[in-house]
């Protein structure tokens, strides 16, 4: 795991424009873990989580605070592994293939600044070491945003 946080430090150097940081990580997550048929941020505006940089077919653009899976980690500001969406209740299908999700807040000290979301179209995709790495993916993330 210790390559791939390297790998991640090394991508991000130098950048500080957090449109390109969420494309190139989003990217990345795309790139370096397998099974996924989403990967990427929304952004936290006012009453709603809006889209930002991903790789994937078109989501959802707005996203209400507390509504589907997003929305829960928002407001528990914790990360979440669904296993089945379509046993989630509220579950916002943007993409009718996704069958599990796991998303992770992005957290600047106690500053909310969006989720990290991630998609598979298999049943039970994800695992809590996942969630420890996209969790660390996300810290990192944060450290590079000008609050």
């Amino acid at each position: 795991m210790q390559e791939k946080y390297a790998q991640y430090h090394a991508l991000i150097e130098g950048e500080t424009d957090s449109i390109a940081l969420m494309a190139n990580t989003s990217a990345f997550i795309m790139e370096t873990m397998s099974r996924l048929n989403w990967a990427g941020f929304y952004i936290l505006r006012d009453t709603d989580l809006v889209l930002g940089p991903f790789q994937g077919k078109p989501a959802c653009y707005r996203i209400a605070l507390g509504k589907g899976v997003c929305g829960y980690c928002v407001s528990h500001q914790k990360s979440i592994i669904v296993p089945d969406v379509h046993a989630f209740p509220g579950h916002i299908a943007c993409d009718a293939a996704s069958r599990s999700e796991m998303v992770v807040p992005v957290l600047r000290g106690s500053i909310l600044y969006g989720v990290i979301d991630l998609d598979s179209a298999e049943y039970n995709r994800f695992t809590d070491e996942d969630r420890l790495f996209i969790e660390q993916i996300a810290q990192i993330f944060a450290e590079k945003l000008v609050v």
